[in-house]
């Protein structure tokens, strides 16, 4: 009797997903984004409430998109390493006409309240560089990138993606501190 029933519940959450990915239009499980595919795209805010479509970002540019382990429940050291470094090479992407598009994801509850935090330690953040909040996962979810345990969020990524939103270069870290530098992700744009 027992297996009857896994076997019936296996078939009805498999319709369920398929059913799912007909009504609203997505797999709920959604795979990373290759190499050569087109990014999916998504509209997030900023912690003081700007609302940012990454297609928009793109206008023209290159962009680099970082997502960030954001708020697990304490401010990454690694995030803020990595987001200073990018920072440090803000001028060097604007001479590439490269804009770099931070996401920090974490639970929804002072979210925008912990994103300050995380930038009170960084100075003014320069035009080409604008950090997002995902408080829902949104973007985690629909890139793969959810990191569903005790106190993480989301994968330490980064993608390059090219003005018609082609992801050319992706990074995705399975640990807290493998990071790309912000000098190997301009050094991606050389080889372009």
């Amino acid at each position: 009797m027992q297996v009857y029933s896994f076997n019936r519940f296996h078939k009805l959450f498999r319709v369920f997903v398929a059913l799912s990915a007909v009504f609203f239009g997505t797999a709920l499980l959604a795979e990373t984004p290759a190499v050569g595919a087109k990014a999916p795209d998504f509209t997030l805010s900023t912690p003081t409430g700007k609302t940012v479509q990454m297609s928009k970002e793109l206008h023209g540019h290159d962009l680099v998109l970082v997502v960030l382990r954001g708020f697990p429940g304490y401010q990454c050291p690694y995030c803020v390493k990595q987001v200073h470094d990018f920072v440090d090479h803000a001028a060097d992407f604007a001479a590439k006409n490269v804009k770099v598009l931070l996401v920090y994801p974490g639970p929804p509850a002072d979210l925008d309240q912990h994103a300050k935090d995380f930038l009170a330690k960084q100075s003014e953040l320069p035009s080409n560089i604008v950090l997002v909040t995902d408080p829902d996962y949104t973007m985690t979810n629909s890139y793969g990138l959810r990191w569903d345990a005790p106190h993480e969020t989301a994968y330490p990524s980064t993608f390059i993606l090219d003005k018609n939103q082609t992801v050319l270069f992706e990074k995705i870290s399975h640990s807290h501190g493998d990071r790309l530098s912000a000098q190997d992700a301009l050094d991606q744009f050389a080889t372009k």
